[in-house]
């Protein structure tokens, strides 16, 4: 990832609210809420090209025993070039610096996009769910 740039934090409530809608979230999300919602992250990843922002994602929960992974987002034009792998991959060096061992990491995958995942060794428990779930 060359070319982009990752900072660690929250994107602001324009940038969500951009991605979320070039990804088709808009009218699943609530926007009235969302910049409280950021806020109370526990920790965040986004991407720029050129001062524009291309993805995003973050980790929800107590901060103590249970993390979600939330709103992995990448722009449509730059998906399938390494940017969600290397979201991912700073994501997990946090929780395996801050999640106490047998820390429950949940996540709920955007359907056909299971297999990205399982790369990163979360597996489906419940087959008529598409939420994975990793234990540290």
């Amino acid at each position: 990832m060359v070319k982009y740039e990752c900072k660690q934090g929250v994107p602001s409530l324009d940038e969500y609210k951009y991605l979320c809608e070039a990804v088709g979230w808009k009218d699943f999300m609530n926007f009235e809420v969302a910049e409280k919602s950021l806020k109370n992250s526990v920790f965040g990843v986004t991407v720029y090209d050129h001062g524009q922002i291309i993805g995003m994602d973050r980790i929800v929960g107590d901060g103590a025993i249970y993390f979600y992974i939330q709103d992995v987002v990448i722009h449509p034009d730059v998906q399938g070039k390494g940017i969600g792998n290397e979201i991912m991959n700073i994501l997990l060096a946090y929780l395996q610096e801050h999640a106490p061992e047998k820390a429950f990491i949940g996540l709920f995958a955007s359907q056909g996009k299971e297999s990205f995942y399982e790369k990163f060794d979360f597996k489906n428990y419940a087959p008529n769910m598409t939420g994975m779930f990793r234990v540290m």
